[in-house]
């Protein structure tokens, strides 16, 4: 995968052009899809770094796109509202986005933002970070999940909170805690994106094994808890 090629998606050529103008000053190769079908095609047939989707798309709207790029890669997904509630925001999490940036936005917010979840996704060393645990495996450098043998898709933010609380087994960690390693200061977001992150995992993992678990602390935050 290219480590610096984008597809911007929204059906304002103005704001694609504006994109395009500052991510090529900063180095990236920008494509541009203004519908959400194209968007879809586009994706399916690039090798794509990140894509930065609009969610008030004509043909498939954004929640849509999300949706269908879900199902076969877990390429980093920036989604653009313009609507700044907090309903899209879960729903663009839930359905499996990395991040999320409200307009009217600042353009060097969006690089901003762009490059943060690009250093997250990449591994930045050669060495091989992984943890195992009975039926499960997180690799860290390839940006794997393996559960009872089976390698599942797993979008980058949740692979990177997984394998933290798995790298510090029994240790509870609140929200904030989190935000703060996992998603870093570059992050602008609120406790509820922990929350949407882990009933993702969740579905994931449950019931998967009796010797480790994903743990709610009530009151506190959450751990991982091995017997």
């Amino acid at each position: 995968m290219a480590d610096n090629k984008i597809l911007v998606v929204d059906d304002d050529i103005n704001i694609c052009e504006l994109l395009r103008l500052y991510l090529t000053k900063d180095g990236f190769d920008v494509s541009i899809a203004n519908d959400g079908e194209q968007a879809v095609k586009m994706a399916t047939a690039g090798d794509f770094s990140l894509i930065l989707l609009d969610i008030m798309l004509p043909r498939l709207d954004g929640w849509q796109v999300c949706r269908e790029i879900r199902k076969f890669s877990s390429v980093p997904i920036i989604m653009l509202t313009a609507k700044g509630e907090t309903f899209d925001k879960v729903l663009g999490l839930e359905l499996g986005a990395d991040d999320y940036v409200t307009k009217p936005f600042d353009t060097k917010e969006i690089v901003a933002r762009i490059k943060a979840v690009l250093r997250r996704s990449v591994a930045s060393t050669p060495d091989v970070k992984e943890v195992n645990y009975d039926k499960l495996k997180i690799n860290i450098t390839n940006y794997e999940l393996w559960v009872d043998s089976k390698q599942i898709d797993t979008p980058p933010k949740e692979l990177e909170l997984i394998y933290y609380l798995a790298s510090n087994p029994n240790r509870v960690f609140t929200r904030d805690q989190l935000l703060d390693e996992v998603w870093s200061f570059d992050y602008y977001g609120d406790s509820r994106t922990v929350d949407v992150h882990v009933k993702r995992l969740r579905e994931k993992l449950e019931g998967v094994s009796d010797k480790w678990s994903l743990k709610t602390v009530w009151g506190v935050g959450y751990k991982f808890e091995t017997k």
